[in-house]
């Protein structure tokens, strides 16, 4: 097969001649930096800076000959802002708190405070407040919460929505290329278009907007989803049109040349419960991924991909019934979220996209060995009759140890049948 053939198979439920792998097409199955720059040293690839395509985390780009060097099977199509809303272009040399030398976006603007914390700046503006904080000792950044006094008689909705508008012509020329490029690869596309997650805490501060207005701040948010479920439902109402209209306008350009597309980061679990109740969801955000996921199955052949962290069993049902196709990150190690389990509950119906190896504790702390034991483990539940792409449990950290990085993939080509990388 193919490697998109591969995980078209997979996700359509049919056995694959092997485990497909994706390792940075999104923005929660990447690599930190650290880990790009360690495997190029370690296949003895050309030795270059690595490229922060996504600084919020500090995600290094993967580039072709490193994937072709791990066997990947899934090209990213990522928006052309980052996180803190400048594009990557023109890069230039940055030392990360570490030493390391990373190349940057020349919008990518910085500033050290007395603390020895890195600011970040929106658009690269530093006229304006700083939008993300590494700190001093850090590998990325965390936003910084800039909540404007709050007037309960003028709370507008349209404030928590200027960063969603309908597409430009431009943007949806940008895609199309970027489409196009993915698909040139001969792996399976997986699109990040943006625009099509209601409420994601990371988002929530706007760490792209230089003057964001609404509710921001992160504790104000949680709450106001309980005591302002009305501005919540407005939100989200007029946010899921915009997406629908940007995404019909998205499709018409690029059909379905795209196989998978990332719909949402929003986190609805923790380690050992969740962030609401089950009833919530269904009331709160389940109506909107109801009807952007039915225009989305009733108008492409995309796959639908649902990111949440942690224990979100009591979700799973719901996150089918909606139309999600794909779970990530597949957190094992959270309450209810056993690998067996969740296989033969849900393994007919949901592809899990991740759940490859813990990234809290066996891959950055535990020996090669079982790292190589609990991959082997994680493959031979998962890969059953499809539905699996492999994928660590979110994205691999700074300096997880290169061995038990190449100890994960050998374990997978060893699974495959394949010989283990020298």
């Amino acid at each position: 097969m193919t490697s998109r053939e591969r995980v078209l198979a997979a996700l359509n439920h049919r056995q694959p001649d092997r485990v497909p792998m994706d390792f940075g097409s999104t923005g929660v199955t990447g690599m930190h930096a650290t880990c790009v720059a360690g495997l190029r040293q370690y296949f003895g690839l050309e030795n270059r800076p690595v490229k922060v395509h996504e600084p919020y985390q500090m995600l290094g780009l993967i580039e072709d000959d490193l994937q072709n060097a791990l066997g990947l099977d899934v090209e990213g199509v990522f928006p052309r802002n980052t996180m803190f809303g400048f594009a990557n272009h023109d890069w230039k040399p940055w030392r990360m708190p570490d030493g390391l030398e990373v190349l940057v976006s020349e919008d990518f603007r910085v500033t050290v405070d007395a603390g020895g914390n890195t600011l970040i700046y929106p658009e690269g503006d530093t006229s304006v407040a700083p939008s993300g904080r590494m700190p001093r000792d850090g590998y990325f950044f965390d936003s910084i919460m800039r909540q404007q006094p709050l007037d309960e008689e003028r709370l507008n909705p349209g404030d928590n929505l200027e960063e969603f508008a309908p597409i430009a012509g431009e943007e949806v020329e940008y895609f199309r290329q970027e489409v196009e490029r993915a698909s040139a690869t001969g792996r399976a596309v997986m699109a990040n278009f943006g625009g099509t997650a209601f409420g994601d805490i990371a988002l929530v501060p706007g760490p792209f907007l230089k003057h964001p207005k609404g509710i921001r701040d992160v504790s104000e948010w949680y709450m106001a989803t309980s005591s302002r479920r009305d501005y919540i439902h407005q939100i989200f109402d007029r946010q899921c049109d915009i997406a629908i209209g940007n995404l019909a306008r998205i499709h018409a350009a690029v059909g379905d040349t795209v196989d998978a597309v990332f719909i949402c980061g929003t986190d609805f679990g923790s380690q050992t419960s969740a962030f609401c109740s089950a009833k919530t969801f269904r009331d709160l955000y389940f109506p909107y991924y109801r009807r952007l996921l039915d225009w989305i199955h009733k108008n492409s052949r995309w796959q639908c991909f649902k990111h949440s962290c942690g224990s979100v069993v009591r979700f799973i049902p719901s996150f089918i019934e909606a139309g999600f196709d794909i779970l990530n990150p597949v957190q094992c190690s959270a309450a209810g979220m056993e690998a067996a389990e969740l296989k033969a509950h849900y393994g007919d119906r949901l592809t899990f996209w991740g759940g490859g190896v813990d990234t809290q504790r066996t891959l950055p702390f535990g020996s090669p060995e079982q790292v190589r034991q609990q991959v082997l483990e994680r493959c031979q539940v998962f890969a059953a009759g499809g539905g699996f792409v492999f994928n660590s449990i979110h994205n691999l950290q700074a300096r997880t140890p290169v061995a038990n990085i190449i100890a994960m993939f050998d374990a997978v080509r060893e699974f495959n049948g394949a010989p283990q990388h020298v």
